[in-house]
């Protein structure tokens, strides 16, 4: 989804690419340079403050023009994310303004969506980035301005939490102002519907249309603070309540409950609620990294507060190994992602990828849930199309029916929707460390998550192995895969022309094998259509098209490539199998071997 602001519009918008002579124009730096300066001129006038001024000013007098056109040469776009940005001063940046102008847009539709109606609710809430709260009250009272009631936090929560107060209040939408785990010069806003899950068609397109109409001088800056309702405690402890139907085995926990558990809030939203969620669920020796639950927009411990990242869980398995703990657990600054560390067979720190915490997850809740006897027939597991195989074999195996959608957790949403009253969702996830375990919520959940890591380190514990050692049985059983994700980093305007120009030469010069493995079948999501290797070409069956590319080759091996929709990176998705897998003892010798398979895949793509 994309948010599309014309000159024509409103003040500040952003002309729009029509055709192959207009594109070539604008390729021309004179001209965009001088179309930069002119949308940056309307920014100087009394619609917006003085500080804005000031830094738009001095934009235009710098003899240097490339801050002036990454600011002001598009405007943010909703990708699988929402919309995300630097803040600063610009229609590519967040701001009050750019926030502003969609949130109006976004209430004009849900005025003309639910007509009639007097009793219009929306959900607010936002993380620990700076000017977070800012934004957050911005949004309230353009919200209330329009007459539409808002369930604004009282401080900042948990991206799950947020979710999962728009269903229990029974609110139309809300908005969340975040930006995950992106560096600290980013903000964010994810728009949510009525099912708490972010917004899919036909409401984005709506969303859009919408905003398209809307002017800076159309928005309602000033709130009706009558229909601003400061919410936290209460729907804290309601949530807490639904985090635990996620548990499957609470006797585990019971007979486990001093498991050794250091916890890091990277310093986010999860620094209350998770040790809260943990306790409720009966864990009693619980650890916290103390220069991480300090709230904190800046990042000071990290260079990057992603899960992703290896370096943001150094402090944790610092402290882990001084107190000898069994596990170390993260959650990012909205804490939507989990990062989890074990100890491996040498009892060092073993930091999992998003591929192995999503397929331990599926493995424990399909066979535990089976030998419980919980499974009726009629439950189904989800995973991202980039999200490792594995996972297809373990629900096969086992008489589970699983799904494939897109990347972003609205798809997996999306599969939730579809199948309520009929089948029952018991989990999925997806490689970049989301997951969510249980329906009430509709996107993923660390809180959640995490208590159900815990849980299946407890039953593992139980059993006489660690989590590692409970990663090496899933792999005998149902085969070994490595799983990397290599990202092409290209910011700005010319970013944004390569990475298009890359993903036009892969589908005109599409490779024939991966680093020596042919390739046997590809799938183009644009165009919703698969091509096997003889030519044959039959059609995908999505709920829509996406920017998305994907090999498989003989071996079992996967790329999948897809231009990132929250960052200025192209992303590649590799999976490598290896069949010798036979027990813990193989792991070190098929990792090596997938490493080097990995970097010839690399040359292949010319990375």
């Amino acid at each position: 989804m994309f948010l599309i602001f014309t000159k024509n519009d409103y003040l500040c918008g952003k002309l729009i690419i029509k055709s192959s002579k207009t594109h070539k124009i604008m390729e021309n730096n004179a001209q965009l340079i001088a179309q930069c300066e002119e949308l940056a001129k309307q920014w100087l006038t009394p619609a917006f403050d003085e500080e804005t001024r000031k830094e738009v000013q001095a934009m235009l007098d710098n003899p240097d023009k490339t801050d002036l056109i990454d600011a002001f040469y598009q405007n943010l776009e909703f990708g699988t994310g929402g919309l995300r940005g630097i803040m600063g001063a610009g229609t590519n940046r967040m701001n009050k303004y750019i926030v502003g102008m969609a949130t109006q847009g976004f209430a004009n539709y849900i005025l003309k969506a639910f007509p009639g109606r007097n009793d219009l609710a929306v959900v607010v809430g936002h993380d620990c980035r700076n000017n977070g709260r800012m934004f957050a009250e911005s949004v309230a009272d353009i919200f209330s301005a329009n007459g539409i009631k808002v369930y604004l936090f009282e401080s900042l929560r948990p991206t799950p939490e947020i979710s999962f107060a728009i269903r229990h209040l029974g609110a139309q939408a809300g908005v969340n102002v975040t930006a995950s785990h992106n560096p600290k010069e980013y903000n964010g806003y994810k728009a949510y519907w009525d099912d708490g899950a972010q917004v899919l068609a036909p409401h984005d397109k709506g969303i859009i249309d919408e905003v398209n109409k809307v002017k800076i001088e159309d928005v309602k800056f000033q709130g009706n603070k009558e229909l601003i309702e400061i919410i936290g405690g209460e729907m804290d402890w309601d949530y807490l309540q639904a985090v635990k139907e996620a548990m499957v085995d609470q006797d585990v926990i019971l007979r486990n409950k001093d498991l050794n558990i250091v916890y890091s809030a990277m310093h986010g939203t999860g620094r209350v609620i998770i040790p809260m969620a943990l306790r409720s669920w009966g864990f009693q020796n619980i650890h916290v990294v103390p220069e991480q639950m300090v709230i904190d927009g800046n990042f000071p411990t990290v260079v990057s507060p992603n899960p992703e990242n290896p370096e943001a869980m150094t402090l944790g398995m610092k402290l882990g190994t001084r107190l000898n703990a069994d596990l170390v657990i993260a959650s990012d600054p909205d804490a939507d992602r989990l990062a989890i560390v074990c100890r491996n067979a040498k009892g060092e720190w073993e930091i999992l990828n998003g591929n192995q915490t999503c397929m331990m997850f599926c493995w424990y809740i399909i066979a535990n849930k089976k030998k419980l006897g919980q499974l009726k027939g009629n439950e189904f597991i989800v995973k991202t199309i980039v999200t490792t195989e594995l996972i297809a074999e373990i629900a096969k195996k086992n008489g589970v029916a699983y799904r494939d959608c897109y990347t972003g957790f609205k798809w997996i949403a999306n599969e939730i929707r579809m199948s309520e009253g009929k089948e029952k969702y018991i989990g999925g996830g997806e490689e970049s460390f989301g997951f969510l375990p249980f329906d009430k919520v509709r996107d993923k959940d660390s809180p959640a998550s995490i208590c159900l890591i815990c849980e299946i380190a407890a039953w593992a514990k139980d059993n006489g192995m660690t989590l590692y050692d409970l990663l090496m049985k899933i792999y005998a059983e149902y085969g070994f895969s490595r799983e990397v994700t290599i990202n092409v980093v290209r910011p700005g305007k010319t970013g944004a022309d390569e990475i298009k120009q890359m993903m036009t030469n892969f589908r005109e010069n599409p490779p024939k094998d991966l680093g020596g493995s042919k390739i046997c079948l590809s799938k183009d999501f644009k165009t919703l259509e698969a091509r096997d290797a003889e030519g044959n070409v039959t059609k995908l069956n999505m709920p829509d098209t996406s920017n998305v590319l994907q090999w498989f080759c003989e071996d079992g091996t996967k790329v999948s490539v897809r231009p990132s929709g929250t960052e200025p990176k192209i992303k590649f998705y590799t999976e490598v199998k290896d069949p010798t897998f036979k027990c813990a003892g193989c792991y070190e010798r098929c990792m090596a071997a997938a490493e080097e398979k990995i970097e010839a895949i690399k040359k292949s793509l010319n990375l």
